[in-house]
């Protein structure tokens, strides 16, 4: 039986936050390449960030070197009202990689707890299929179609449940596609106020 792991994280929660993004699980440290949500330089998180707001993929890299600028990240997740957690605070790792195929969940995160920190949150945003199934169940709701939404009530609050795309280069679709995918949320939730995505 492979240990228990912790969630390395804490919850990133800024007081204006009026989304919550909600994944799987972070992955081993080996293959992080920063201290934060989606730290693993072959995802595409980041990129898609980047190109949704800034119109450039590796606005969020630094250059030359294989990872992101954790600085210039904290500060627009702040100002953009952006907050991150995952599914599951504690999991075991049932094979040696990053998959969520192998990844059994020991401890739900508490959501109401998350989102009692966040009062004006207003949408929760699961990026792959792990952190949908596992939030679906804690809410007793169908899953959304990949890019769509549900409205969910938890703890006597009605947010909206988007399910969206997984950011793992699994995920048999085109970075274009993807980021097209993530605009439209942006924009349905106000973050965004043009089609034309450069904010």
């Amino acid at each position: 039986m492979s240990d228990i792991e912790k969630h390395p994280f804490e919850p990133f929660l800024p007081e204006n936050a009026r989304i919550l993004f909600l994944g799987s699980f972070p992955p081993q440290p080996k293959r992080w390449s920063m201290v934060f949500y989606y730290p693993n330089w072959i995802n595409d998180f980041w990129r898609i960030a980047g190109l949704v707001f800034f119109g450039e993929r590796d606005y969020f890299c630094i250059p030359s070197e294989k990872r992101f600028d954790l600085e210039k990240i904290v500060s627009f997740c702040k100002g953009r009202g952006l907050a991150f957690y995952d599914t599951a605070c504690a999991v075991r790792r049932l094979r040696d990689n990053a998959s969520d195929k192998f990844l059994e969940v020991v401890t739900p995160a508490d959501i109401p707890a998350l989102l009692g920190k966040i009062p004006q949150c207003s949408a929760i945003v699961t990026t792959g299929e792990k952190a949908t199934d596992t939030l679906a169940e804690a809410c007793c709701c169908q899953k959304p179609a990949v890019g769509e939404s549900t409205p969910v009530t938890i703890a006597g609050r009605q947010v909206e449940f988007y399910r969206m795309p997984s950011t793992s280069r699994a995920y048999p679709l085109s970075l274009q596609a993807k980021a097209e995918a993530y605009r439209r949320l942006f924009l349905a939730t106000g973050l965004l106020q043009d089609t034309g995505g450069n904010q």
